[in-house]
């Protein structure tokens, strides 16, 4: 490795974690723990599997997805999300995540096994403009010995195939404002897209919930699961890319900091490119959907909607403790940036918070183009919730990246 490299990598690595493996508790791998010669030095690609006789560690190396923060930042400086999947599984088991220098391995992090087998860790994604290779390494624990993945690396990611960092003060000419019209036989009949209910400011996209000046009227709500009542229209920031940007299996990413009250949704999505309706193909693929804080089951959920004939069938729910997923006690979905994902591929769809798994689909996926959406919508049953003078909500997209895989 260059020398100019090899000092950015000690600039990256914390100095607790740039050591050497001579660390409490971590010995010296033996050559019968090492993978073999040719397993060593072969290219490394983004996933890798070992399996000896008793053991097996499968290692991915997944887009740049983990970026919490309170302000914008650029989506070049996110790091890679590193996931360790191991077997027999050891909850508690301590494993290292390690970086390659040259001929040796520096520490690079560390994380313990879960109930489901997994470690999952963040790391730097690329040192001057290079890729970077990762291992993990997992202590003797529980009667297993030691054992070391095989290597993989980070180049697949570093180059996304679609991103808006939403710099200026205007939209892009990908995005159009969708559903620009009050339409009284569905579940928004009191809302609609508009454009000004939607800025592009500081660096971020700012989708709104607000009042509708022009309306002379109040709208009268009804329904099995609304609340009976007459209430202000609203207008609501709903934009996608349908017709100039979709894409085929990958990663989809967006950097969010949602809006604070209930009476609204926000939502990262994404939609078939030829449309949702009866008989269509493909799903709706509700990457992450939020439901303002105080909710009673956390306020985040995911979901996929697709139709069977012309029956609706919905997959997904709440995300299982989701408040696990914050930082600490003072951060919140409402409060700081978080980097919500999919892994979208034939057979499964993996929604991720800042790297780290909170759901997994399989089963009637989707395999059609789809293109992305952002909004924040009031539907019928929501606007029940919030008085009009508390109105206007907001929600920050910070920059939104995909990685398409195709096949």
């Amino acid at each position: 490795m260059p020398a100019r490299r090899t000092a950015a990598l000690a600039l990256l690595l914390p100095l607790s974690l740039s050591l050497s493996l001579l660390l409490p508790g971590w010995s010296v791998p033996t050559a019968a723990e090492e993978p073999s010669a040719p397993d060593a030095v072969a290219e490394p690609s983004n996933t890798s599997v070992r399996i000896t006789s008793r053991q097996r560690v499968r290692l991915e190396a997944l887009p740049q997805v983990v970026q919490y923060g309170a302000g914008v930042a650029s989506p070049d400086a996110a790091k890679a999300a590193i996931t360790a999947t191991m077997k027999p599984v050891r909850v508690g088991r301590p494993v290292q995540l390690q970086v390659q220098d040259g001929t040796s391995w520096l520490a690079a992090g560390a994380a313990r096994q879960d109930g489901r087998g997994r470690v999952q860790v963040a790391a730097v994604a690329s040192s001057g403009g290079e890729p970077l290779t990762y291992r993990v390494r997992a202590r003797r624990w529980g009667g297993l010995p030691a054992i070391s993945s095989l290597p993989v690396s980070t180049e697949r990611w570093l180059d996304a195939t679609w991103t808006d960092e939403f710099s200026g003060t205007h939209l892009r000419d990908v995005w159009d404002h969708r559903g620009r019209d009050y339409v009284h036989s569905n579940r928004r009949s009191c809302s609609k897209g508009d454009p000004r209910a939607v800025q592009v400011a500081d660096g971020a996209l700012r989708l709104s919930v607000i009042r509708d000046p022009d309306a002379t009227t109040t709208c009268r709500i009804g329904g099995r699961d609304a609340t009976s009542g007459r209430f202000a229209y609203r207008l609501n920031g709903h934009v996608g890319t349908q017709g100039s940007f979709g894409f085929r299996y990958g990663f989809a990413a967006a950097r969010v900091k949602f809006h604070r009250l209930r009476g609204q949704h926000g939502a990262f999505w994404l939609q078939p490119s030829d449309g949702m309706y009866p008989g269509a193909l493909g799903s709706e693929i509700d990457v992450v959907e939020y439901f303002g804080d105080r909710h009673p089951q956390g306020g985040l959920a995911s979901f996929t909607h697709r139709y069977d004939g012309r029956r609706r069938v919905s997959t997904g729910g709440w995300v299982p403790r989701s408040s696990s997923h914050l930082r600490s006690r003072r951060d919140g979905w409402s409060r700081n940036y978080h980097v919500f994902s999919v892994e979208w591929t034939p057979k499964t769809l993996v929604f991720r918070i800042d790297g780290k798994e909170t759901v997994r689909m399989r089963g009637s996926i989707s395999a059609v183009r789809q293109f992305p959406i952002l909004s924040l919508i009031a539907a019928d049953y929501e606007i029940p919730k919030i008085k009009a003078r508390r109105l206007p909500q907001h929600m920050y997209v910070d920059w939104v990246r995909v990685w398409e895989t195709g096949g």
